[in-house]
């Protein structure tokens, strides 16, 4: 809607994950370089977590995109509520091997072990991501560490990256899953931006979609987003978005206050509207969920007012 006023070639405040907009703060650089250099170093198993919103599933796919093909086979998993026969045929699909019609857990295993056997072999090294899994049930965290167990006498097969929130770590502290726990030789963590990287993460998307300086966000306002949004990123774009659409109700290029109170409105909900008790980031991690699930090909249904989420009132 507002991508012609501002001269820009697209939103640059999509909820969608996008590498193409990713923001290099001090924690994702450090995360992104201590996984490649543990996937580098065939480490075996590596740990990311971080709150919703910070930047996992962009940095995910980032690591794939940044992985050669011609020396890595990769897998990126995005559903944890498979059981363990489902979860191996989904990352055998993922690798492009053929799945056993109707194999058991022992031969799909098998076939994966043949596979990476063979990638080895031939010089290759074999990485499979999974993604939500603080939701991986024991089951899944099971085969999760019977594939860690899969190695030869100096090396391991497929290096696995569990991503999740918080929550994952108490998961994997849980009585039964030490062996899972003692295994894990990489943990880093994404965490809210500072303000200053803030201001820079919302003048870096702006450039990226083509505002190159005809759009400021005055300071005042960049301070209202990130006491708003607590400086993480997946509110900060959910609040510049809509700051973005009241500066073009009010034809103008300069955001101030007046616009970002007007985002944070919308994004709230009026006191006429009903709504749910949910804090602002349950809401918007509500929305970009749904989006995946339709994705996925399940059914959700979202509240939306006048084109915005409905959310509660937050702090400023």
């Amino acid at each position: 809607m507002y991508e012609g006023f501002y001269s820009l070639t697209e939103r640059p405040f999509s909820l969608t994950p996008n590498p193409h907009y990713v923001f290099y703060s001090a924690r994702y650089r450090q995360a992104e370089d201590e996984l490649l250099y543990g996937i580098s170093r065939k480490e075996g198993f590596m740990l990311l977590t971080g709150l919703p919103g910070t930047g996992k599933t962009t940095l995910c796919r980032e690591l794939l995109d940044k992985l050669d093909p011609e020396k890595y086979r990769s897998a990126l998993l995005f559903n944890p509520f498979l059981n363990g026969v489902e979860m191996l045929q989904a990352l055998l699909t993922e690798f492009r091997v053929p799945v056993p019609a109707g194999g058991s857990r022992n031969e799909l295993l098998n076939a994966l072990n043949q596979f990476l056997l063979q990638e080895l072999a031939a010089g290759h090294i074999c990485v499979a991501i999974f993604d939500e899994a603080q939701h991986m049930s024991t089951e899944f965290l099971e085969q999760i560490r019977v594939l860690s167990n899969l190695e030869t006498a100096e090396e391991k097969l497929i290096q696995i990256v569990l991503v999740g929130q918080p929550e994952l770590l108490a998961r994997i502290k849980m009585p039964g899953m030490a062996q899972l726990n003692q295994r894990v030789s990489v943990r880093c963590s994404l965490t809210h931006l500072n303000l200053d990287e803030t201001k820079r993460y919302i003048y870096h998307r702006l450039d990226v979609a083509g505002a190159h300086g005809r759009v400021e966000f005055f300071n005042s306002a960049v301070k209202k987003i990130y006491r708003a949004s607590q400086g993480i990123p997946r509110r900060i774009n959910a609040i510049s978005d809509q700051t973005l659409l009241a500066g073009y109700v009010d034809q103008t290029r300069k955001l101030g206050i007046r616009q970002v109170k007007k985002a944070v409105s919308s994004l709230e909900g009026d006191e006429s509207t009903p709504a749910p008790t949910m804090g602002l980031a349950a809401r918007i991690a509500l929305g970009v969920g749904a989006a995946a699930a339709i994705a996925g090909g399940a059914t959700a249904v979202v509240l939306y007012r006048a084109g915005s989420l409905i959310l509660p009132r937050i702090m400023p």
